[in-house]
């Protein structure tokens, strides 16, 4: 993210709002992804549980700075790396193969279905 996006403040509520909106964007393309119940949001991040479809889990944060993978485990910060992804899809791209499928067969059914209501409009 940029140098702005570095210093942004939300509270605590926001950024879970903030996350669930991502959440809710991927949800289709994932086995789980949550807030965190154990490790608490603050004003600069929120933590997220993810399991992706190879059933690998992982904890990230999710900050102004975007998403940095923090453990290879739910609720695990052992691991903080200093890697960030500006956008969930990109983190997602990184880290699960079967996401880049799952994404791209949604894509392409989507496009199908286009392509079928112009056909029936001809």
């Amino acid at each position: 993210m940029n140098a702005e996006g570095e210093n942004r403040v939300l509270d605590a509520e926001q950024w879970r709002l903030e996350a669930q909106a991502v959440i809710d964007d991927v949800k289709n393309h994932v086995r789980s992804f949550t807030v965190s119940e154990k490790l608490q949001s603050t004003n600069r991040c929120v933590y997220l549980n993810l399991t992706t479809l190879e059933d690998l889990k992982f904890c990230i944060e999710l900050s102004g700075n975007g998403f940095s993978i923090l453990g290879k485990q739910h609720d695990d910060t052992s691991d903080k790396g200093d890697e960030y992804f500006e956008t969930p899809y990109s983190l997602l791209n990184f880290l699960s193969p079967q996401y880049r499928d799952s994404f791209a067969n949604c894509l392409l059914d989507k496009l199908n279905q286009l392509n079928g209501t112009q056909d029936q409009e001809l």
